[in-house]
């Protein structure tokens, strides 16, 4: 496995790497390099590529009309018809300009977008009927079409250089106004093919590129930007590659990546600056993905570099059928929100465990490196059915940031307490350091912090919690401070820290901490 990432390597700014993986990608052929085998921390097959006939289908051919004025909505279902009927093959979008409706692909089809060729979707509503099934915010409806679209199908892709264009911002005023009712039917339990959606009066945006139910998934080599909704939503999928993608998508839940109830995912060599998370991993939404009940589950993403954006790597916090087996490694942050950031709330249920973190660089982040929190309070409707969801079983290693907001901060409720976590070699440089609420099982192994402000652990009803080899803070503030009846069992080695840099509440029981 690489231990140095591609941009730090070359030692340049963020901005720059960023641009030269995206440059890099297009001046060779991605599809001719060889995948990196994953040597990820848990089973999981490797990644291979579809493989389809060597059979090409020109739009031009099927009518199409270049320019970005006529839709050519026909011309490519007549392409990809004739491409299906053949037993499969390349669908090929020329360069030029190409106006379309949704795009539905067929097993053992390759849309390939040439250099220089921009496809560009309407933006009108009426174009993407009749309704598709697809998933919602982690609920199962009837919906407009996403814009490119494949259910029950094998062996497809959407491969590059060409550019993807969502025409977008025409969808984006419906966030205010979108129908939360499926919400509702989820929780009352209404069949799926009674909660049926598309019109502006029971309106929902669609994603951008959504697969449902698909297996051996390839997208590699494009740009795609200004979708009206999530950008990249795989759902219930089957071995799906991610590679080379630059994600451009500046919009209201303009996610960048959103694998919902996928197995075997690799993501690498993306670029992502989005108007919300880039890659975040979803399985349903309380009710409804219990339902369902198919974890989201080993993922990895590698050598991919965001610039803006809620997080870098984002579980939840629709998460209520699980999210397990996850490596991200080599991966740099510039300017995101938090670098990992993992969210849920009281009524999701599920279990998120087996998440491994390592090698990761971040600079400028605008809030904490890194975050698990059980109240993400985003999330408009109301709390019906307590069901606390569980965080466990999860490292992170060599991880470096130069600017946050918080160094790293957790918290779990009392009675599903944030479960094993481990730090190792961390660095991070923040306004506050670590704080952690209703947790055990926690390990701060050679973890440095420099905070401009208050104690550099801040602990509430912890138990069971490690700190070695930690750096004295800065300024004479306090190296930990523990409040809390359930804290206890707090273990201090090797950090050169004195009885009165520990300050602790009333409420704690005696010899909560002891220093070594």
């Amino acid at each position: 496995m690489k231990q140095i990432s591609i941009l730090s390597r070359f030692r340049v700014p963020l901005q720059v790497a960023a641009l030269l993986i995206v440059a890099s990608a297009r001046a060779a052929d991605p599809s001719t390099e060889p995948i990196e085998p994953i040597n990820a921390p848990f089973p999981m097959p490797q990644p291979v590529r579809p493989v389809f006939p060597n059979k090409a289908f020109n739009l031009r051919d099927f009518g199409a009309i270049e320019g970005g004025a006529e839709k050519n909505t026909e011309a490519f279902a007549k392409a990809i018809e004739a491409c299906s009927k053949a037993g499969g093959g390349q669908v090929v979008v020329p360069a030029g300009k190409w106006l379309t409706g949704p795009i539905h692909l067929r097993s053992n089809i390759d849309l390939h977008v040439e250099d220089g060729a921009e496809l560009i979707f309407s933006d009108k509503p009426e174009d993407y009927l009749p309704p598709v099934l697809v998933r919602n915010g982690g609920v199962d409806v009837y919906n407009y079409s996403p814009l490119i679209y494949a259910r029950d199908c094998e062996n497809i892709a959407v491969t590059g250089p060409g550019l993807l264009n969502g025409n977008g911002k025409a969808w984006w005023a419906w966030k205010g106004l979108e129908n939360n009712q499926s919400f509702k039917m989820a929780t009352q339990g209404v069949p799926v093919e009674q909660r049926v959606f598309g019109t502006p009066q029971a309106g929902i945006r669609p994603s951008f590129v959504s697969f449902v139910n698909c297996k051996n998934v390839l997208l590699e080599g494009f740009t795609i930007s200004s979708g009206p909704a999530w950008t990249i939503h795989p759902i219930y999928c089957e071995n799906v590659i991610i590679r080379r993608v630059n994600v451009d998508t500046h919009g209201p839940n303009n996610d960048g990546m959103d694998p919902d109830s996928c197995r075997n995912v690799l993501v690498e060599h993306c670029v992502f600056r989005t108007g919300d998370d880039c890659l975040v991993l979803k399985s349903g939404y309380n009710e409804d993905g219990w339902r369902v009940g198919k974890p989201t589950e080993n993922v990895v993403m590698r050598y991919c570099s965001t610039t803006e954006g809620h997080g870098a790597l984002v579980i939840g916090s629709e998460m209520s059928g699980g999210v397990r087996n996850v490596y991200m490694h080599d991966c740099e942050c510039d300017r995101t929100d938090c670098a990992v950031r993992i969210k849920s709330r009281l009524d999701r249920g599920g279990v998120i465990e087996n998440i491994y973190v390592e090698n990761v660089k971040g600079k400028d982040l605008q809030r904490e490196a890194i975050i698990l929190t059980m109240a993400y309070g985003s999330d408009r409707q109301p709390i019906v059915n307590r069901k606390p969801p569980v965080f466990r079983n999860m490292q992170f290693k060599n991880v470096t940031v130069d600017g946050a907001g918080t160094a790293i901060s957790i918290s779990g409720v009392e009675d599903t307490p944030v479960d094993n976590i481990r730090f190792e070699n961390i660095d991070i440089h923040s306004k506050k350091g670590v704080t952690v609420s209703d947790a055990k099982d926690l390990v701060f192994d050679n973890v440095k912090i420099a905070s401009d402000a208050g104690p550099l652990f801040d602990f509430k009803d912890v138990s069971q919690a490690s700190i070695q080899k930690a750096g004295a803070p800065q300024g004479g503030s306090p190296f930990l401070k523990v409040e809390g009846k359930a804290s206890g069992g707090i273990v201090i080695e090797n950090s050169n820290v004195s009885e009165g840099a520990v300050i602790t509440g009333a409420d704690v029981p005696a010899k909560a901490v002891t220093i070594q």
